[in-house]
């Protein structure tokens, strides 16, 4: 992709080949520069852009959030980015469908003992799933993102490539991804840094390229998940005994919720020696906790597996994997079950394998698929 301000170019990254005829791309956007940076770049290798803005949660709008993704302030700032590229601009509601597929997800997966990962619900139901069919409705070529990622085909295939920036890198996140959509996507930003985006942004004047991201759910106002619980799933949250591994009693937890696997502390429990949560156990509404000597695991099974490819491997493959989204890729070996689930046996053992937590496969740069782990 060229940067054209003086005929300087502010990055190595290969350009965006120009479409061979006017293509129409939706992009969507988030309000930030990330997206908005997307945009720009799009319109000036001559796309046909559109932007579109997903609303996403009204909760909060009411006490001025402002740190969501789609909160008023957001939708403004994708608006008046719009105007800045002289782009239509777009806003589409689905909140019905964020709730059902991402909201009671999320309740529901931590009201069962597991920690859920809802950006990954959203993009396998929402973001590629809604918002990319209503970009074909509206007869674009390609839907696009901000995303940290690439593309690349080989062979006649789509393959997922992490991003160049590998501090930003978001390709754990977009796992779920297959052939049918990938043929559908852009991201414009996979061969940039994060600093090179802020700085195209500012080089075109778009009025985000300083705005500070966002880290926090879209949904959960000030980031506070207690909270939201209590409001969204009080049946929920039920006190119940902590115990040791050899079944003591040694505490009493505050409603499982607010535990997750690796946890330290947070269970008002004095001790020799620092205890982490080794397991949530929803049957018995009972936490396990432990030493952190007890804590590693090296062996774990996935199920609702996709790859990228469309076809699962047929015999055990050497892999590395990711257990969350800021872990460290760890070596394994992965083993095929059924068509839907596979076992991870690593070399050496991991601190949190979380149930409910994604689990992303890679050969080097390349993402094999990913799964949720049971």
């Amino acid at each position: 992709m060229r940067i054209r301000d003086k005929g300087q170019r502010i990055s190595s990254a290969p350009p965006i080949p120009h479409p061979p005829s006017p293509t129409r791309v939706v992009v969507a956007m988030s309000g930030g520069v990330d997206s908005s940076t997307a945009a720009a770049l799009l319109v000036e290798e001559g796309y046909e852009v559109i932007g579109v803005m997903m609303r996403l949660w009204a909760e909060g709008d009411e006490e001025g959030a402002t740190n969501r993704c789609c909160s008023l302030e957001a939708v403004e700032d994708a608006r008046h980015v719009c105007q800045v590229l002289d782009i239509p601009f777009y806003l589409v509601n689905y909140e019905k469908d964020f709730k059902h597929r991402v909201v009671d997800y999320f309740i529901g997966e931590y009201a069962s003992g597991r920690t859920p990962n809802p950006c990954l619900a959203c993009n396998r139901h929402i973001k590629f799933g809604l918002l990319l069919r209503r970009a074909l409705a509206l007869d674009a070529q390609y839907l696009a993102t901000g995303h940290y990622a690439r593309i690349r085909w080989a062979n006649g295939h789509c393959q997922l490539l992490k991003g160049v920036d590998r501090r930003k890198d978001q390709s754990y996140a977009l796992y779920m991804l297959g052939q049918e959509e990938l043929a559908h996507l852009l991201f414009p930003l996979g061969n940039y840094t994060k600093d090179e985006v802020r700085t195209i942004a500012l080089q075109r004047g778009l009025p985000v390229a300083e705005k500070v991201e966002s880290q926090d759910l879209c949904f959960v106002h000030d980031n506070d998940y207690h909270r939201f619980l209590r409001t969204h799933a009080p049946e929920a949250i039920k006190p119940g005994p902590i115990v040791d591994t050899a079944g003591r009693v040694i505490g009493q937890h505050k409603g499982l919720p607010f535990y997750t696997i690796g946890q330290r502390g947070g269970m008002g429990i004095a001790a020799p020696e620092a205890l982490y949560v080794l397991e949530i156990d929803a049957a018995r509404n009972t936490i396990v906790a432990g030493t952190k000597a007890e804590l590693g695991r090296r062996e774990l099974v996935a199920h609702q597996v996709s790859f990228v490819s469309g076809e699962a491997p047929s015999s055990p493959m050497e892999v590395t994997a990711k257990i969350r989204y800021k872990a460290v890729e760890a070596k394994a070996t992965l083993t095929p079950v059924d068509e839907n689930t596979v076992a991870l046996t690593f070399v050496k053992p991991q601190r949190d394998i979380t149930p409910g937590q994604g689990v992303v496969f890679y050969q080097g740069e390349v993402v094999l698929g990913g799964g949720i782990i049971a």
